[in-house]
């Protein structure tokens, strides 16, 4: 006979003023996403490896980087570098 495994501890929760920081990036990823997404189809630039080659990144970075559904970290700083040096975004 086995004993029941002890029920994993809660996760913490956020505070407030937490949840708003992370919802204010995450609007931020998806602007810039869509940003940098749109600059592709105006210079008419339609393969992976062109926009790639743009972005200054592999294809398949370049195409996840844009497209991805969970943010990871360091997605916004590399978003906002990308939107700059095409030069979208004013450096401030």
């Amino acid at each position: 006979m086995t004993l029941p495994a002890d029920p994993p501890p809660p996760k913490p929760k956020l505070t407030a003023e937490a949840r708003r920081a992370h919802e204010a990036e995450r609007l931020k990823i998806i602007r810039l996403r869509m940003l940098i997404g749109r600059a592709p189809s105006e210079r008419d630039l339609t393969t992976p490896a062109t926009i790639g080659a743009t972005l200054d990144m592999s294809p398949g970075e370049a195409l996840a980087l844009l497209s991805r559904k969970q943010r990871r970290e360091g997605d916004l700083a590399l978003l906002e570098a990308i939107a700059i040096r095409l030069g979208l975004l004013d450096p401030t």
